[in-house]
């Protein structure tokens, strides 16, 4: 028997709502992460991007285990000299609680051209609120 190859125009995707409300950063990043490649499916294909849609609100409430809140920092560059600007996550979830949910589930996915297809299938919102209604996304809920 053959091994089965999944092909970027058979795979199906899928639309999940899940809610942020009271869950840890860490655990919700690697659950998501695992849906947008698309682990989850029986025809996951490594070098095929077979994952689904993922839709996440009410990223204001998401919670930080231990002292992260203002031991972790999250740090990018302009590319300006000098330009590595960095945040505490304190900070971070009352400004752009969107971006450490963003930051976190990136950081869990490839590093390459696929993982970058993959991320824009996320979609992030602070309340509970969201335009994607058209699509009849499933509300998903997570283990553990």
């Amino acid at each position: 028997m053959d091994t089965y190859m999944a092909k970027p125009a058979e795979v199906e995707r899928k639309w999940y709502v899940i809610d942020a409300a009271d869950q840890t950063l860490g655990r919700l990043s690697s659950e998501v992460a695992s849906i947008l490649r698309g682990k989850h499916k029986p025809t996951y294909t490594p070098h095929v991007d077979t994952g689904d849609f993922v839709i996440i609100v009410n990223a204001s409430k998401i919670k930080l285990s231990g002292d992260k809140l203002n031991q972790k920092k999250l740090r990018w560059h302009t590319g300006y000299p000098g330009g590595l600007k960095e945040m505490d996550y304190a900070t971070l979830l009352q400004r752009k609680p969107e971006k450490a949910i963003e930051a976190a589930v990136k950081g869990m996915l490839p590093h390459n051209r696929l993982g970058d297809r993959m991320f824009k299938k996320l979609k992030v919102y602070r309340g509970s609120e969201h335009p994607h209604q058209a699509q009849k996304p499933e509300v998903r809920e997570l283990r553990g």
